[in-house]
């Protein structure tokens, strides 16, 4: 064997290789489209992160530094959210019998409350967290301070802090939007 064929063999063991790796970190997560899904235990980083996010301070993210927010119609891990109102804030949930985890620093209690459609949410301090389609991706908070309103039931979010305090509703202008049933929403 010349040495341009070793080369070659050698090169395509390395490519097929990091093709096998690939296949292997990849696939469905098992979740709705609609559910942020989140990463578990036995996962990279924590369920539920801390990060510094401009005039927002230090709030709570998920595993992809999207920042979580809460309802304060929720509070007490009663999910009121589901229909229309999901597609806006997306449930942060846990697959089959994974446990959320909290990273270093979060000192809330994370847990999982049972939604109506049987998907395990995650909890911070008993209240149901989500993410906001309009945040654009993580580093931002733009749902802080917002109301809402699905099929006559009104909503107020707020960014979750570390703390478990919910924000002031500073860090955004404030924003309402009503959807009256029919599907839509706007600003």
């Amino acid at each position: 064997m010349n040495a341009i064929s070793i080369r070659w063999k050698l090169l395509a063991t390395a490519l097929l290789a990091v093709a096998v790796g690939l296949v292997a970190c990849g696939g469905d997560n098992g979740g709705n489209s609609g559910e942020a899904t989140a990463s578990s235990s036995s996962g990279g980083s924590a369920t539920v992160n801390a990060q510094m996010i401009g005039g927002a301070g230090e709030v709570l993210v998920d595993a992809q530094r999207n920042a979580l927010y809460s309802s304060q119609q929720e509070a007490n891990g009663t999910i009121r959210c589901t229909g229309e109102c999901e597609t806006i804030w997306l449930p942060l949930t846990v697959n089959g019998n994974s446990k959320p985890t909290a990273a270093p620093g979060v000192t809330g209690t994370v847990s999982t409350v049972k939604r109506p459609d049987g998907a395990k949410q995650v909890t911070y301090n008993g209240a149901p967290l989500y993410t906001f389609s309009e945040d654009g991706g993580p580093g931002t908070v733009t749902g802080d301070g917002f109301s809402d309103s699905f099929a006559g039931m009104t909503f107020d979010w707020n960014v979750e802090t570390v703390s478990g305090a919910p924000s002031s509703g500073d860090s955004t202008q404030e924003n309402t939007t009503t959807d009256s049933g029919g599907g839509g929403y706007s600003y």
